[in-house]
């Protein structure tokens, strides 16, 4: 068999792997884009070959930057502050018919903008918003559309960690990635947001209107959330003017946001070494992912 026939064969084998065995996405992409390299190169060129491509992937210097942003997610996660993005925007929007599944939308949207992370935003917003959903009446489907919607927005707003091995992997800007995705990044949270209110437009008791706060009660919202939105234009301003690299963007937002969180105590000696294990086990999820698809790149057409 030719190379791309050995390619289009290892495709529909990985998808059944992943579908039948349930084996993870790294592993499977691993094992097959071995086997498949061996049986058109050779076993000792298939190993060269590999070893090579690990090499130039992982001696990157860019790739930093997955657990550094990865780490100050957890330090915002642990101090608490997903409940203070989540207390802001229900006082500012929870009035609204559907207006805590809105709230949990653009409460994503910030915490992705800190974390980079769609899997720490879904695991993270899931504890908050769906037990205060369930309080109001909202439907089951909308309550988990919600966070499963708004968790996806962790891929595309800055800064990404999917944008971030995108570009380790291809070589391109990661300053420039996240800048092309600001607008796009805007234009998917609004869409979003116009599906919530066209549902509950067509199902008006699936989101029932939650009490509506007064002004004084906004503002005073505000107080701890805002420590996250100056962090995040802090560094996105660094970023996107060049001050600093993406690597020096995520060590710095490390900083700040453990300094944020130690000026305010609220982050525990408990809730720093959690911060550190959840960071090594997601990160070495997403680089065994990155070592899968180095793997499985080459052996593809």
């Amino acid at each position: 068999m030719s190379g791309p026939i050995v390619g289009v064969f290892g495709i529909l084998i990985m998808f059944t792997m992943l579908l039948l065995f349930r084996i993870p996405a790294g592993y499977t992409m691993a094992i097959v884009g071995f086997l498949g390299m061996a049986y058109v190169t050779g076993f000792k060129a298939a190993l060269g070959m590999i070893g090579s491509e690990m090499w130039n992937i992982f001696s990157n210097y860019g790739l930093t930057v997955i657990p550094m942003f990865i780490l100050v997610g957890e330090f915002i996660h642990y101090a608490r502050y997903n409940d203070s993005l989540y207390n802001a925007t229900y006082r500012w929007f929870g009035h609204f018919r559907g207006g805590l599944a809105l709230t949990t939308i653009m409460a994503c949207a910030a915490f992705s903008a800190i974390s980079g992370s769609n899997t720490a935003t879904a695991a993270t917003m899931s504890k908050v918003a769906i037990p205060a959903m369930k309080k109001y009446n909202y439907h089951p489907i909308l309550s988990a559309g919600s966070v499963a919607a708004g968790a996806t927005l962790g891929v595309l707003i800055p800064p990404s960690i999917v944008l971030v091995v995108y570009g380790v992997y291809t070589g391109q800007s990661i300053g420039k990635l996240f800048w092309g995705n600001v607008i796009p990044s805007v234009i998917l949270t609004v869409l979003i947001a116009a599906t919530v209110f066209f549902i509950c437009y067509l199902h008006p008791d699936w989101g029932p209107k939650a009490p509506k706060s007064t002004w004084r009660e906004r503002f005073k919202s505000l107080n701890e959330a805002v420590d996250i939105l100056i962090l995040f234009a802090i560094i996105m301003y660094a970023l996107f003017t060049g001050v600093v690299t993406a690597t020096e963007a995520a060590a710095a937002s490390c900083a700040l946001g453990l300094l944020i969180c130690l000026l305010r105590r609220k982050l525990t000696w408990q809730g720093f070494i959690s911060s550190l294990v959840d960071t090594l086990r997601i990160s070495c999820m997403v680089f065994v992912i990155v070592a899968g698809a180095v793997v499985f790149g080459p052996s593809s057409p």
